[in-house]
């Protein structure tokens, strides 16, 4: 048996890993490349694999880049089962629609637009109907349930809390008398954060695969971000113009509602009308308001008595396009969440558009913002940016507040890391090299076990 790692090797995007144990071959996600257009090309590469001769996915969550390339794999051969929680299910049923979308729209826009001949003949990755014949072979499972998916493989998923149905996956791997158990943290929430539960302590395994996005820092306290968020919004508010932020549709979106709410008097929120400017987060927060068995004590109090939390009554919903076009007439007074989270598409291009030349107006980063993508240029202190074509002065205020990322910093994953007992061998994925680097070393100095960075390709053989 062994495992032969794939994505999210040379960079944090692209999760993507091969189990092979009991005669079977397992994919652990299978996730699209994000960032420059360099990086982006490499989905339309070959699998370094024969998508037929996969007898299973087992997705850990439901962000495009663990399961954005599980069309493109039904495609071109896979007949198998797509295990995942519940609620991945439920969110990879608008996820993957909308990557497929995305898509179209860009094979579409780069016929009109050719820069080469091959833009002429451009296709979409995959298409809706692509996404919805894979969305067909999803089988949802529910946390903390073991289930033998094949004879010597066994499988249960715990809460990871990164987004609503991520999941550590536990695998019970088994050939003739030898059985060895492989845990893949997909990606670790922080400890203490808003709505969703603390990730599970996992304690057995004789290896690990663990994430390692923010595996060279620290990110500020809940307390101080929250203090951050509400100063921001005084200043703002001062200034006169808008607040731009570029959301992820899945986890931040609902995260940044709910703290509207929660701080609705202390934050002023009053004096503020509240865009969420995204079809995708609008669908997905319906799917975490049906999922409240996954929120945290307080959320569910939350959840099950809304009147024990202050109506955001200044919150719009904007789902069509001309609803969306009409924001972009205010200049002031007005909060608009739009994806995509790191500015590589979607809606948020527009507001940039009409925002970010103006000193009165602030944009807000919550999230990680990938190498090559307009997000990571703009936090790495860009004077000019191209929208659409157009070059724009970077006026406006830029902040980043690490303190909501989705992702654990390297504290709350060393807490993770720390639970096994024994001395399991640990491979660090998912992350940029320098992080990985530094989360290697801090894995072996505090707890003293073995520790890899695998390359594309490698293969660690376990148990024969």
């Amino acid at each position: 048996m062994n495992i032969a790692f794939y994505g999210a090797t040379e960079r944090v995007t692209g999760s993507c890993h091969i189990v092979h144990a009991a005669g079977r071959t397992l994919l652990l996600d299978c996730g699209l490349v994000q960032g420059s257009d360099a990086d982006e090309a490499l989905n339309r590469k070959p699998f370094p694999f024969d998508p037929s001769s996969i007898d299973a996915v087992i997705l850990s969550h439901g962000h495009i880049d663990h399961s954005g390339r599980i069309p493109l794999l039904v495609k071109q051969g896979f007949s198998g089962p797509v295990y995942a929680q519940l609620a991945t299910r439920d969110l990879c049923g608008v996820l993957l629609l909308d990557s497929a979308v995305l898509s179209e729209r860009d094979a579409l826009y780069r016929q009109k637009h050719p820069h080469s001949d091959s833009d002429r003949h451009a296709e979409p990755l995959y298409t809706r109907e692509d996404a919805v014949v894979a969305l067909n072979v999803f089988k949802g499972l529910p946390y903390g349930e073991q289930h033998e998916i094949f004879s010597g493989v066994k499988v249960r998923f715990r809460d990871a809390g990164h987004i609503l149905g991520s999941a550590l996956v536990e695998l019970w791997l088994q050939e003739g008398e030898v059985e060895k158990k492989l845990v893949f943290s997909g990606d670790l929430g922080q400890y203490g954060s808003p709505v969703l539960n603390d990730p599970e302590t996992v304690e057995t395994a004789d290896a690990v695969l663990i994430e390692s996005t923010y595996g060279d820092r620290v990110h500020r306290k809940l307390e101080g971000t929250i203090a951050e968020i509400g100063e921001l919004i005084s200043v703002a508010r001062r200034d006169g113009g808008n607040i731009v932020i570029p959301a992820f549709a899945v986890g931040r979106s609902q995260e940044l509602l709910y703290l509207f709410a929660e701080h609705y008097e202390a934050w002023g929120m009053k004096n503020w009308q509240v865009f969420l400017d995204s079809p995708m987060a609008i669908e997905a927060s319906s799917i975490y308001w049906n999922h409240p068995e996954l929120f945290d004590a307080q959320a569910a109090v939350y959840r099950n008595n809304p009147t024990s939390l202050p109506p955001l009554h200044n919150l719009h919903f904007t789902p069509r396009v001309e609803q969306s076009q009409a924001i972009n007439a205010i200049h002031s007074g007005a909060i608009i969440i739009a994806g995509s989270g790191m500015c590589n598409g979607g809606r948020i291009l527009h507001h940039l558009k009409h925002n970010i030349h103006r000193s009165e107006c602030h944009i807000l980063f919550t999230g990680y913002q990938a190498e090559g993508t307009l997000g990571r240029a703009i936090v790495d202190g860009a004077r000019d940016v191209t929208l659409q074509g157009r070059k724009y002065s970077v006026a406006a205020h830029v902040h980043t507040i690490g303190g909501l990322s989705a992702h654990g910093d390297r504290e709350d994953m060393l807490r993770w890391a720390g639970g096994f007992k024994g001395s399991p061998e640990f491979f660090v994925v998912h992350g940029d090299p320098p992080a990985k680097r530094s989360f290697r070393d801090l894995l072996q100095e505090r707890l003293g076990v073995r520790v890899s960075i695998p390359a594309p390709g490698d293969i660690y053989s376990f148990g024969l």
